[in-house]
Order: structure tokens, then C-alpha cells, then sequence
């Protein structure tokens, strides 16, 4: 884009602003506008607006109120696929076909870690070296992260937390592996985390031990498959999901740990539609 054609866009886009106010202030509906989805810059699984915020890369958005997930769509056209979506998650998983899924080959390994807390979510940003290998591609580990409560229900069923493994290939597509976290006894690695938690919000802390996501993973990799999406601004859509069936153990202590930061930072669930979930054997 010139730098004409880039003065142009500014200008439309702050006229469109201006309509906005008045019509909100007026108290009529502003012009239906064009919207495109832009595709999320770098690994992050929230994805990033070109606008930014003292919290977070991208148009201010939360979990509850006026900038909840139902106005998501509404804070910045990049978000469309929030409200437009055919394919978002969370879903709960119901009805998966039972069939002999290819094995998830993960390959991880010890690498050095930083912790964040990004002013939604506390995020492990992990060094390259692990990867993960399914249906044919290949995927790189680029961050984990938490929810609570998880996104994903299974049956109906809600788990205390979840944590998203996400993944991204040499092409750019995105695969999280979601580990179901459920109380019980204390769990390392995530005490790790947790004892590596910045004391500042947005300020990155390198570990200075590395972390093996091995630790992290169940016995059983059963696991269900589908495809979704981001579950945070701006839900794109092309995401190949993978939820382990089996849940881990994190303690009470641990759970009110991130409670302190996070009482609640889950999408609400989205409609399942026609899409086909699998199912481990």
C-alpha cells in the first residue's frame, strides 16, 4: 500500500468513527460497514489487532461487561468472526465418531522458558524445539496458556481449568492440544509456572530453570479432534483442535493461585453446528 492509499484508509476509517458517535449519540444504527478478518500475527493464540492498548496488543476486550465476549465483534472489525463465525470455539464435545485416530507424536523436550501475564491469560512463552506431529504436519510449540474455567466441556461436563498448547506450522496453521485440568494433588510444572509469575502485568520473566511440557501431558493420549478456532479476539477460524481425553491434577492452592489473577477468563460455549468431532478409540 502507498503511502497515499495509506493516508486514505485513515481518513475512511475516522470518518466511519465519526458516523459512529453521532448515530450512537443520535440513537440510530450507524451504516452497515465492510468487514474483512485480518489473520493473527506471530503464535499468540489470542491473535493481535493492528490498534493497540496499555493491556494488550489489540482493541481493548475482557470477559464480561460492555467489552465481553458478545461485543467482541463490536470493538474492532478485525474481530468479525466472533459473531460471523461457522466454526468457533469453545464447543462442548458431544456425539465424536469413534474411529483409529493417528496418535499425536509429540516431541518435546527441556527448553528454557518466559512467563507473562498479558492482562487476560497467564502466558508461557517457550523456546524453539518442541513439535508435535499429526495427520501429516508438522507443528512447533509456541506457548501454552491457562483458562479457567476450561473452555472445553465434555458431555456437559466442566473442568476446573484447561491449558492451550498452541501450535504452529512452517505454512501458519494453527493447532492447540488442550490439557483438561481437574483438582487434585499438586502438579509441578504448572507450580513452576506459578513460581515464575511476574509481579508486573505485561512484563515477560525468564525461568531459570527450562520447563518439559512431557511433565504436562497424561498417560493416555487418547484424544477428540475438530475444527474451530481462536477462542479469544479475533476468533479465526482454520484451527485444528485437539482435546486429550484424559484430565491432569492441579491442586486447590494451585487453582486459587491463577483465581487471584483470573476468576473467570472462558468464551462462552459456541454452537457445535454441523461440524464433525472424532474420537479416539
Amino acid at each position: 500500500m502507498s503511502e497515499s492509499q495509506r493516508l486514505a484508509a485513515l481518513r475512511d476509517r475516522i470518518a466511519e468513527k465519526v458516523i459512529e458517535h453521532r448515530a450512537a449519540a443520535a440513537g440510530t444504527p450507524p451504516p452497515s460497514l465492510v468487514i474483512t478478518v485480518r489473520k493473527p500475527e506471530g503464535g499468540s493464540a489470542h491473535g493481535k489487532s493492528t490498534r493497540r492498548n496499555a493491556d494488550h496488543g489489540g482493541a481493548h476486550w475482557s470477559y464480561q461487561g460492555a467489552t465481553g465476549p458478545e461485543h467482541w465483534a463490536d470493538l474492532d472489525p478485525a474481530n468479525a468472526a466472533c459473531a460471523i463465525g461457522q466454526r468457533q470455539s469453545p464447543i462442548d464435545i458431544r456425539g465424536g465418531v469413534k474411529v483409529d485416530l493417528e496418535p499425536i507424536t509429540f516431541d518435546y523436550r527441556a527448553v528454557p522458558f518466559r512467563v507473562i501475564d498479558n492482562g487476560h491469560t497467564v502466558q508461557v512463552n517457550v523456546e524453539r524445539g518442541n513439535t508435535i506431529t499429526v495427520m501429516g504436519r508438522r507443528y512447533d510449540l509456541v506457548q501454552f496458556h491457562f483458562h479457567r474455567p476450561a473452555e472445553e466441556r465434555v458431555d456437559g461436563r466442566v473442568y476446573d481449568m484447561v491449558a492451550h498448547l498452541v501450535h504452529k506450522s512452517a505454512d501458519a496453521k494453527l493447532a492447540v492440544v488442550a490439557v483438561l485440568l481437574e483438582r487434585g494433588a499438586a502438579h509441578p510444572l504448572i507450580q513452576r509456572v506459578w513460581n515464575n509469575l511476574p509481579l508486573e502485568r505485561n512484563e515477560e520473566v525468564p525461568a531459570s530453570q527450562p520447563v518439559d511440557l512431557n511433565d504436562l501431558l497424561p498417560a493416555d493420549r487418547g484424544y477428540y479432534t475438530f475444527m474451530g478456532s481462536l477462542t479469544t479476539p479475533p476468533c479465526t477460524e482454520g484451527v485444528l483442535w485437539m482435546v486429550l481425553r484424559q484430565p491432569v491434577n492441579v491442586s486447590a492452592d494451585q487453582i486459587g493461585i491463577f483465581m487471584r489473577l483470573y476468576p473467570m477468563n472462558s468464551r462462552p460455549l459456541q454452537s457445535a453446528a454441523d461440524r464433525l468431532i472424532k474420537e479416539s478409540n
